[in-house]
């Protein structure tokens, strides 16, 4: 009956940790509801945190019940070196989890309660980079300390830290192409160089920046084509950022046309088109004569929009408009060619 007894207590040790890490689950995230119950959709954002969490208690509880019910048996260490395991990377798992709530949680806090684009765009890509740092430098630790569980790792490990070696394989590993990528990421991200939703030409290409990770940055071009860039090409090569300081831009529109074109007339019509459309913001609106050569004469119409998507919009917009003014109302100002030609004598 004793041996009986002491065979089955294992059994019922499991049992227990499993329905008490279901139970301390339970109460755990009840509590924090209750807590955070003023934050707007914490319930439903923690919800990522949840498994992690009975992960952890569960791994926990059963070292605690096989530690004090199954330590004579033969299979106690394997299993036991198995939980250590489980436990640290469910530790791992849960610290990323919830590094990733409290991200989305700042950032729709500081969304509602930040009106300029500008920062709102320097908050989320610190914010986003500076979690991704975090969770690199936990996942570093969560690797490291599971291969100091092992004894042979661990000797090997202690005699590495003593020897003064390890500099020169610190030094070696900062110059890196891959470690090079990932200080630059950072640079990028609180130097403000460059910010998440910032319009950038980079190639010769218009797109717009969808993410900035530790080494790279996601660029979607205006054809919906993602260029994935190394961050280290925006620390040592010169790119466009057309929202650096305001989303706000100007450009032009330019075209020949005949000398007996009446700008007057066609400086009007423009005033008149950009008046009724919202595509303008009304900062700039122009039309000048810049060249006059070989019969021909070049105006350049100057236009400025709240972004560079109603800017694109705004110069198709101007450049159809007034073709289809000089088609219809201005035939003589369309672009021709002269020659005289004369009987010889």
């Amino acid at each position: 009956m004793d041996s009986l007894e002491t065979s089955i207590m294992p059994v019922l040790a499991i049992v227990a940790a499993i329905v008490a890490a279901i139970v301390l689950t339970f109460l755990l995230r009840f509590a924090a509801n209750q807590t955070f119950r003023k934050i707007a959709d914490f319930k439903e954002r923690s919800k990522l945190a949840r498994a992690p969490v009975f992960v952890v208690l569960l791994s926990l509880g059963l070292r605690l019940a096989l530690g004090a019910t199954a330590t004579g048996y033969p299979w106690f260490e394997p299993v036991d070196f198995a939980l250590t395991v489980g436990l640290i990377a469910a530790l791992c798992w849960l610290v990323l989890a919830a590094l990733v709530v409290a991200e989305r949680l700042v950032l729709r806090h500081f969304t509602r309660r930040v009106t300029d684009g500008k920062r709102r765009r320097r908050l989320t890509t610190q914010i986003s980079l500076g979690r991704r740092v975090i969770s690199a430098l936990v996942i570093t630790l969560a690797v490291a300390g599971l291969l100091l569980t092992i004894p042979e790792v661990r000797t090997l490990g202690t005699g590495i830290l003593a020897s003064a070696g390890l500099i020169s394989i610190v030094a070696g590993l900062a110059v890196q192409s891959s470690l090079s990528n990932v200080f630059a990421g950072v640079q990028l991200a609180f130097t403000d160089a460059l910010r998440i939703d910032d319009v950038v030409v980079v190639e010769g290409l218009w797109g717009r920046v969808e993410e900035i990770t530790m080494t790279y940055v996601v660029v979607r071009v205006w054809d919906e084509r993602m260029l994935i860039l190394p961050s280290t090409y925006f620390t040592s090569t010169p790119f466009e950022n057309w929202t650096r300081n305001s989303p706000k831009i100007m450009g032009s529109v330019e075209f020949d046309v005949d000398w007996q074109a009446p700008v007057g007339q066609l400086r009007q019509h423009l005033q008149d088109l950009l008046s009724g459309t919202p595509l303008w913001d009304g900062r700039t609106g122009k039309l000048e004569v810049t060249d006059a050569i070989n019969g021909q004469i070049r105006l350049r119409i100057v236009v400025s929009a709240n972004d560079s998507g109603d800017l694109w919009d705004l110069r198709c917009l101007v450049r159809e408009s007034m073709l289809t003014q000089i088609q219809s109302l201005h035939r003589d100002s369309i672009p021709r060619q002269r020659w005289e030609s004369g009987l010889a004598k």
